[in-house]
């Protein structure tokens, strides 16, 4: 994909001077980190090409350009430590001090008027993930794989879903080629029939939730019944998971083999995240995947590091789920 704006040195490295000196950690004090990053943009201390960049990712949202960007150069921390892969997240909060790349994800998220949103059960009610192998979930289909994911959107058995997703190149390998995919929902409703648009409307189909999310609640196992597709073209699916709730309805499986071909046949985007890249993606009005196309050093693979966060589609959307707010922090969920 073509980035729709990429940092000069000059302006990627003004930015990342301001970031560096935030006084306040996400991990530990999100709110007062979200404010120190609006109070950078109050003082206009960010360059006019991110901010010209991000109106107009909201602007081609809005005309349903397309929902899928890609912002390159961006700033990145000057040490991007390698994580014990026995258990990541609690050595980031042992090893990583700047929050660089974090600041970079909040700021596109103000700028873009999409609010982060966090779960309370999912790294400790983070705002930032990593997108990193964790020896524990190899071969899964969680954020923390070290393979390959299917087509999917995040989070899809929960009531509570992201709008947006932000991916963060922190650490991405150069001779490996490890591919984003992005389908749009309206190139697959080219090829899903009425009667099958109709059925799959219905709340009629099941998911179950992913390991990482029944490691995290021994209560989360199966979604409520839900339809897989919802509003004009948004899709609630992931590949191997979904099913009919009723497994002796054939109708409700004749339209999900018509779903699936679609995904057969439909455009597809294409992304080779590197450092520096920033992908934002509509979650819920399209579907992506992970791809590997070429991996000549799976150790080198298993090291790939992207930052991400969750975000509502603006702050209206958010605040529907208020009375879901832990604590009181707005955007992290009760999960």
């Amino acid at each position: 994909m073509k980035p729709v704006y990429t940092f000069t040195d000059s302006d990627r490295d003004s930015l990342k001077e301001s970031l560096e000196f935030l006084g306040a950690s996400p991990y530990e004090d999100y709110e007062k980190f979200s404010d120190a990053i609006a109070a950078l943009i109050a003082e206009g201390r960010v360059p006019d090409g991110l901010t010209s960049a991000c109106r107009l990712i909201r602007g081609q949202r809005e005309a349903r350009v397309t929902y899928a960007h890609v912002i390159s150069n961006s700033p990145l921390d000057s040490e991007r430590p390698v994580f014990d892969q026995s258990n990541p997240v609690d050595d980031k909060y042992l090893q990583k001090r700047t929050f660089v790349g974090e600041g970079m994800l909040e700021l596109v998220g103000r700028l873009t008027g999409t609010p982060l949103l966090s779960y309370a059960t999912r790294n400790n009610g983070d705002f930032f993930h990593d997108v990193y192998a964790d020896n524990r979930y190899a071969g899964t289909q969680t954020q923390k794989t070290d393979w390959e994911l299917h087509w999917h959107n995040d989070r899809t058995a929960h009531p509570v879903r992201a709008d947006y997703l932000a991916l963060l190149g922190m650490r991405c390998p150069t001779k490996d080629l490890v591919y984003t995919k992005y389908v749009d929902g309206r190139e697959l409703l080219k090829y899903i029939s009425p009667r099958a648009q109709e059925l799959l409307r219905r709340p009629e189909f099941v998911t179950p939730y992913d390991e990482l999310s029944r490691d995290s609640n021994k209560g989360q196992r199966l979604s409520e019944a839900h339809a897989v597709l919802e509003n004009e073209h948004s899709f609630r699916y992931y590949d191997t998971r979904t099913e009919p709730a009723d497994r002796a309805s054939a109708a409700h499986y004749e339209a999900l083999r018509e779903f699936r071909d679609a995904l057969a046949k439909c455009r597809e985007q294409y992304h080779r995240i590197q450092d520096g890249d920033l992908l934002v993606i509509a979650n819920q009005d399209g579907l992506h995947s992970r791809q590997m196309i070429d991996i000549q050093d799976a150790g080198t693979t298993r090291l790939r590091w992207l930052l991400k966060t969750y975000a509502f589609r603006d702050d209206a959307t958010a605040d529907v789920h208020a009375n879901d707010w832990l604590d009181g922090v707005r955007g992290r969920v009760r999960d």
